[in-house]
């Protein structure tokens, strides 16, 4: 049996990165402009076409990413594949064909970027993900505006289903607030209409974040929400740390990424248990008070059990 010839409605394939960094404590993502994109939509994410000249997807994104860039990537990993129908390919005569975008997840320490690109917070654009200061005024003004939205709905049995998806997504009616869930608390609030992407007046931006162009957005959810459940099995934060560092240091890092705020000796007890690190022979004066020890990445632990990572407290503060 001979294989189908392609037709002309086969999918466009491109190439996406989320690239995360962290620095002076703040979690950070590449971005790049976009053109052609709604107002206040203009910054998105490195992507480019896969090309007949690119001999693997991810070397085809190390090459688009380094072109619009020059950033050099080190780790990278698979995130999702983005296919929905109608999604981006926009020309006449599209509706109803598909347009892929693989994206891809990639860790690196901040360098500076090419002219055109830049450093975000990437709490630029999820606001209410930072917890670190615990529950505040704007992520009451959310909540408001899902409940109004849950109560619009059609019947009691729809009105009820809205209210448990808010209370799984955002904590609420005591079920406790899930740091990885970024991505079902974004999809939520497209769906009651509270981000620019789905419709929404620009104004809301301060509450529910910046847009950004495409399905970026949803991109860069679906990563931070991998890379928030990976830290506690993987020690992916390492390749985030510079190769000495302070042990509060580490804890700023993963308490940026995850949005909360950990105790102390608690993180210090986890972190030794764990094997994790080791100390140098070198001090710093740097943390303000007395000299602290620098400390790094034990590469050993990788060899010794199958899922070494920072299994974060349970009694966080914030």
């Amino acid at each position: 049996m001979s294989e189908a010839e392609p037709s002309a409605a086969a999918p466009l394939v491109g190439l996406a990165a989320v690239i995360l960094a962290a620095t002076l404590d703040e979690p950070r993502v590449l971005t790049v402009p976009v053109a052609g994109q709604p107002a206040g939509r203009a910054e998105g994410l490195p992507a480019g076409p896969l090309e007949p000249a690119h001999p693997t997807l991810e070397r085809g994104l190390r090459a688009w990413v380094e072109r619009q860039t020059g950033q050099s990537l080190g780790y990278v990993e698979q995130l999702y594949t983005f296919g929905d129908r109608d999604r981006r390919r926009g020309g006449k005569g599209d509706v109803g064909l598909h347009a892929l975008s693989v994206a891809y997840l990639a860790l690196v320490r901040e360098a500076r970027p090419a002219a055109d690109s830049a450093w975000q917070s990437w709490y630029r654009y999820f606001p209410y993900e930072d917890r670190r200061a615990g529950r505040t005024d704007d992520l009451d003004a959310i909540a408001a505006r899902l409940a109004a939205w849950a109560e619009a709905a059609s019947s009691p049995e729809a009105r009820r289903r809205r209210s448990d998806r808010i209370g799984l997504t955002f904590g609420a009616a005591g079920s406790g607030w899930n740091e990885e869930r970024v991505l079902e608390r974004y999809e939520l609030l497209f769906e009651a209409g509270l981000v620019p992407e789905a419709g929404a007046d620009l104004d809301v931006s301060p509450l529910t974040g910046r847009p950004m162009a495409h399905d970026h957005r949803r991109m860069l959810a679906t990563a931070l929400g991998r890379l928030r459940g990976k830290i506690k099995y993987r020690p992916v934060v390492f390749e985030l740390m510079p190769p000495a560092f302070t042990l509060g240091q580490l804890q700023r890092v993963v308490e940026a990424l995850s949005g909360i705020l950990l105790h102390k000796q608690n993180f210090r007890r986890l972190v030794a248990h764990q094997g994790l690190v080791e100390e140098t022979e070198a001090v710093t004066a740097e943390t303000g008070g007395r000299p602290a020890r620098l400390m790094r990445f034990r590469r050993e632990v990788l060899l010794e059990r199958p899922a070494p990572g920072l299994r974060l407290p349970s009694n966080r503060t914030g």
